[in-house]
């Protein structure tokens, strides 16, 4: 949880920075940059994290990766210090690289410590905890940038004395057996073993499975969240504290997604959890996407804040009511119901993985899942750029990334055909 807060809070307030950039001439928008920057390391290391998380102990790994959180996070004090976006873009870059190493033996460490029916709830807790941290990393970003403005160096401090929480929590796990204690180093593990790649040439089924979980990943860097930011910054014109809290909104549907599907999953993978996932985030995309008269609104944030001047006039709700801001309530409920049919996808597809992986692999398996999914992400930095650099010529107001990822993820809705798995 703390390590997940930490990264999304800095990575959120470097993304809002270049959003910055972008209020006068939106082809300047960097966030696209951002993200390759900070998916970067995740391709190059994930496969040795794998490697080094069945090689060693993974309650090792992971203290030694919260330690380096709290170097980098003494980088990014110096960096928002200096005010430089090619440092804080090298501080991401670092973060990047903790967390490739962190991921594989985290997620690696879960099927070893419960039972393997117990998989789907435990990995439904995780993600939870995991999108709680995202939410609030990205609704605090957006409140502390407006707070401190100049001198976000300071709200950093505050990072340092979590990922030192952090690592003090890292030493409480129990430790757990050493997977492989004798494998040896082969150069490919620095992206994908070689015998892992001979596995999932063999094991089809898994290999469509990291292939759709990369392709969905591609689709959420897309949108989670800069095209989340531009909406609200560019379009809306909310500012980035509620920018922050419209990006949160994803988060808390992702966590009721997860913790929905690790309890209705009782055992199994369930293949229609998957379908609906699929179907529900694509229908919401649409409704994001769709154009409005007026250039800085959407349907949605005039259909909501129709339905908001609504509630303000109900007995006990209108107080509540009148928080919201009326452009938020529309494409906020869309958005809490996207995460939480993204929620719905993940946890299935996570769980497949490490059921379906032999034991001796479940390391280099998960160091590959995360290898492909950070492709997919970096992939979709470079496609964020090049489709926020066509909108802008064509005119379309910033909400029209949503269609681009609705189309993007309509072929996968309609051609994957997943199936139930007993565990």
């Amino acid at each position: 949880f703390l390590g997940a807060f930490n990264d999304n809070l800095f990575k959120q307030l470097v993304l809002l920075f270049c959003v910055d950039l972008a209020l006068r001439d939106r082809s300047h928008n960097l966030q696209g940059v951002a993200t390759v920057v900070f998916s970067a390391p995740f391709i190059l290391f994930s496969g040795f994290g794998g490697f080094l998380s069945d090689r060693n102990s993974k309650k090792s790994i992971v203290v030694l990766c919260k330690v380096a959180e709290i170097l980098v996070m003494f980088l990014g004090v110096i960096a928002f210090k200096l005010g430089s976006l090619s440092v804080l873009m090298a501080v991401l870059f670092l973060m990047g690289s903790q967390s490739a190493f962190f991921g594989p033996a985290k997620y690696g460490i879960l099927p070893e410590m419960v039972r393997e029916r117990d998989l789907p709830r435990a990995n439904g807790i995780i993600l939870m905890t995991t999108f709680l941290a995202i939410i609030f990393g990205f609704a605090i970003a957006g409140y502390i940038k407006e707070v401190f403005q100049e001198n976000l160096w300071m709200a950093c401090l505050t990072c340092i004395a979590i990922a030192a929480l952090g690592t003090a929590t890292s030493l409480l796990i129990r430790q757990t057996p050493v997977a492989q204690p004798g494998l040896k180093f082969d150069p490919s593990a620095l992206l994908v073993n070689r015998y892992t790649v001979r596995l999932l040439l063999r094991d089809r089924e898994l290999l469509l499975v990291l292939v759709v979980y990369s392709m969905f990943w591609f689709i959420a860097g897309v949108i989670y969240p800069p095209a989340i930011n531009d909406l609200g910054k560019l379009q809306l014109r909310v500012g980035d504290s509620l920018t922050g809290q419209l990006a949160a909104c994803t988060g808390v549907g992702i966590a009721i997604g997860c913790v929905a599907a690790g309890r209705l999953s009782r055992g199994r993978v369930r293949a229609d959890l998957i379908r609906w996932g699929l179907w529900g985030m694509f229908g919401c995309l649409v409704l994001l996407a769709w154009p409005s008269a007026q250039p800085k609104a959407t349907w949605l944030s005039q259909a909501g804040a129709a339905v908001g001047g609504w509630l303000t006039d109900l007995p006990g709700l209108g107080r509540v009511a009148q928080r919201v801001h009326p452009s938020l309530w529309g494409p906020g409920a869309a958005l809490i119901a996207m995460g939480t049919f993204a929620g719905a996808f993940s946890v299935p597809m996570q769980v497949f993985l490490q059921a379906q992986a032999p034991e001796e692999q479940k390391g280099r398996i998960i160091g590959a899942m995360n290898l492909v999914n950070w492709i997919g992400i970096a992939l979709s930095g470079v496609f964020y750029s090049f489709a926020n650099l066509v909108l802008t010529r064509l005119d379309v107001p910033p909400n029209g990334m949503f269609g681009a990822a609705a189309l993007l993820l309509l072929p996968v809705a309609l051609l994957y055909r997943p199936r139930d798995l007993e565990l």
